[in-house]
């Protein structure tokens, strides 16, 4: 089935492909969609990866429906995702990027009505015990609990504590945690780092994703040394609150590609059952981004 054939109703469970939870895009274009102040043509590598590029991946891998993240290139500008979205109703959901200091809850409200259904928060600079505790963040959580938009955190593992505080403040804001936390991003998967992981899956609306295999661990294909950590925050989390994602277009750079990522859940997890797999591949994300 071809990406857009069919868009997900809450409750289906139609087999209408899989769903890739985590992929940017961007266009050489940038005289209409022009770069952040800091950035140059030269920063994107690779020089182009549109909604086609990525559907040349996607499609033979099964997957009909994609999350779009917005890609630090255009910073606040989120105009290419949303003119994606738009060209391809049904096909793509969208995580924002925002100035949490500039009317942080009115813009969310704004691209919610567009088919947002995240934003993705970051610490930058900023220390663990910094980086939400601003006013501008706050309201962003207040505004992610009365609207059920889910806050994306871009973080290393020793962030993780601070958003564990984050949850007890704000527990019925849900929240996404990108590519494992980065937990094993400079080689070596610690017990430490996995632990607090696994210990946010104590706030029922954390979700995590499984993600960026190019990254983490080992960083070679078929990625099988980071099985071990998928078993355990599946144990932690269980399959409805885990969904794969890729991480493109910097899966697709060689020696990496789609298939060996998305080929991870589907066959060489062997103790995913038919039905973890669906979660992971499918039912988690639909929920969390679709819904």
């Amino acid at each position: 089935m071809k990406a857009g054939d069919a868009a997900a109703q809450p409750g289906d469970d139609r087999d209408i492909g899989y769903i890739d939870a985590h992929v940017h895009v961007w266009t050489p274009d940038v005289r209409t969609y022009p770069l952040a102040p800091g950035y140059q043509k030269e920063d994107m590598q690779p020089p182009s990866f549109t909604p086609e590029e990525l559907f040349h991946h996607a499609r033979p891998a099964g997957v009909s429906r994609v999350t779009l993240i917005q890609m630090s290139f255009y910073g606040y500008d989120n105009s290419y995702m949303l003119d994606v979205m738009k060209k391809h109703p049904g096909v793509f959901s969208g995580v924002a990027v925002i100035d949490e200091n500039d009317r942080p809850a009115e813009r969310m409200a704004e691209l919610q009505k567009q088919g947002v259904r995240g934003f993705r928060i970051r610490p930058g600079d900023r220390k663990p015990d910094q980086w939400l505790s601003g006013e501008g963040m706050r309201t962003m959580w207040r505004q992610g609990a009365e609207t059920g938009l889910n806050m994306c955190c871009l973080i290393d593992p020793e962030f993780l504590p601070s958003v564990d505080r984050a949850c007890r403040e704000f527990p019925e804001t849900p929240v996404v945690i990108d590519h494992f936390a980065r937990v094993g991003i400079d080689g070596t998967i610690r017990e430490r780092d996995l632990a607090n992981l696994c210990a946010l899956s104590k706030h029922k609306n954390v979700t995590v994703k499984v993600s960026a295999f190019y990254a983490l661990g080992q960083k070679t294909p078929p990625y099988t040394d980071l099985i071990p950590m998928i078993r355990r925050v599946l144990d932690a989390y269980g399959p409805e609150r885990l969904m794969w994602a890729s991480d493109g277009p910097f899966q697709v750079v060689p020696p990496h590609t789609y298939q060996a990522s998305i080929d991870l859940i589907r066959l060489r997890c062997d103790f995913l059952t038919d039905s973890d797999r669906n979660r992971l591949l499918r039912k988690t994300a639909e929920r969390v981004f679709f819904a």
